[in-house]
């Protein structure tokens, strides 16, 4: 009988208290190094991540939400140690303004960068080994019927900021 998998990425086993200035991630590969210099990324109690409900982030995250993090850029330095860093520019978004795609050529998403947003950086949070509690839905309007709510945590009919889910 072979042997059992040996399970990762436990987030429990990683307290917040941990990234206390910073928050480091990879892509699968490794190939990809993100590196978020932030001190506050686990301490507001409304959280600081964001899931999204559009098409485009479902489809880049290949699941029924996204869970991102928009942040200033300043505060986020990407190392691409391989040289897989690949970009697409994805004109199909609700805006009508492009959205740069950053990704691994090996596994997979790693950022974005929105026109509408020019100072932010979007991190994809699933490469990292703790997500900060999400603060916002958008796209909630997009939300399957079965999925649950968060408690505290905005949602959006579209646009971050804009008309909430039931006003």
């Amino acid at each position: 009988m072979p042997d059992q998998p040996t399970y990762t990425g436990n987030p429990n086993s990683h307290p917040p208290s941990s990234f206390s200035t910073n928050l480091s991630g990879t892509c699968l590969c490794g190939s990809i190094l993100v590196t978020i210099k932030d001190d506050s990324l686990f301490d507001s109690p409304n959280g600081r991540g964001h899931l999204c409900h559009c098409a485009n982030c479902r489809k880049v995250a290949g699941s029924y939400v996204s869970s991102n993090l928009a942040i200033e850029k300043e505060k986020v330095e990407i190392w691409d140690q391989k040289g897989t860093l690949k970009e697409y520019e994805d004109w199909a978004t609700g805006s009508g303004k492009c959205v740069v795609r950053k990704f691994c050529g090996n596994c997979g998403p790693i950022a974005s960068y929105a026109q509408a947003s020019p100072d932010k950086v979007i991190l994809k949070m699933g490469i990292f080994p703790r997500i900060p509690k999400p603060e916002a839905e958008s796209f909630a309007l997009h939300r399957h019927d079965w999925q649950g709510t968060h408690e505290g945590v905005a949602q959006f009919e579209i646009a971050r900021g804009g008309k909430k889910l039931g006003e």
